[in-house]
C-alpha cells in the first residue's frame, strides 16, 4: 500500500501534537523517577533519625543476667586466678626459652 501525498499533509500537521507527545512521556518517567528517590530518600532519613524499639529478650544466651550473679562469679574468678597465681609460682625447670625469639625479622624478601 503506497502512500498518497494527502496522507503526508495530514501526518505533517500532526508531527508537532506527536513530538511533544514523546516528550511529556520522557519527561513524565523523570518525574516518576524523581518521585521514588525523594520517597526513597524521605524513608531512610526517617529510618535514621527513628529510634526502633527493642523486642523482649528471652531466656537464653543473649540474656543479662543478674548483678549479685554477676558479684559471685566475680569472687569466684579471683579465686580461680589465686590459684593459677599459686600454681605458676612453682619453678618450672624443664622450659627452656629464648631470649631473641621473635626479635630478628627477615626483610630481604
Amino acid at each position: 500500500m503506497a502512500i498518497q501525498p494527502i496522507d503526508l499533509q495530514t501526518l505533517f500537521t500532526q508531527m508537532d501534537k506527536v513530538g511533544k507527545q514523546k516528550t511529556a512521556e520522557k519527561e513524565g518517567l523523570m518525574l516518576q523517577q524523581s518521585l521514588q528517590g525523594a520517597a526513597e530518600l524521605k524513608k531512610t532519613e526517617e529510618k535514621v533519625r527513628s529510634v526502633t524499639e527493642t523486642k523482649e529478650p528471652e531466656d537464653g544466651a543473649e540474656r543479662i543476667k543478674d548483678r549479685t550473679s554477676k558479684k559471685q562469679n566475680q569472687e569466684g574468678w579471683t579465686e580461680k586466678k589465686d590459684e593459677k597465681k599459686e600454681q605458676a609460682e612453682e619453678p618450672v625447670s624443664d622450659v627452656i626459652k629464648d631470649p631473641d625469639l621473635g626479635k630478628h625479622i627477615d626483610v630481604s624478601g
